[in-house]
């Protein structure tokens, strides 16, 4: 397993980032249904812990809202590591658009 730990700021209160966060979770089951599969999701609190399968790999992570930004982390199969470079730019660039006002 290959590990990804993230914190992207943003300006937004703590309720619209989880609104947007769970907004986009559920968009994900039914846009990307062909490459994700299986997205489960267990808030408590500002905290989210996840699971889902992208074309057969399993991962799994955490989500914190905070104040002021949100801290992302997510263990990676071996077989998607030599692309976690690539993998940790693309969900910052996109939860930097998500979570700007």
């Amino acid at each position: 397993m290959s590990s990804i730990a993230l914190q992207v700021p943003h300006q937004l209160s703590k309720e619209e980032a989880m609104q947007r966060i769970q907004k986009l979770l559920s968009n994900l089951k039914e846009e990307q249904k062909d490459i994700i599969s299986h997205v489960d999701e267990e808030w408590v609190g500002n905290d989210c812990n996840f699971n889902f399968s992208a074309k057969g790999f399993d991962v799994s992570g955490t989500l914190q809202v905070n104040p002021d930004h949100v801290a992302i982390t997510g263990e990676l199969p071996f077989a998607l590591s030599f692309f976690k470079g690539m993998i940790s730019d693309l969900i910052e660039q996109k939860a930097k658009a998500l979570l700007s006002k």
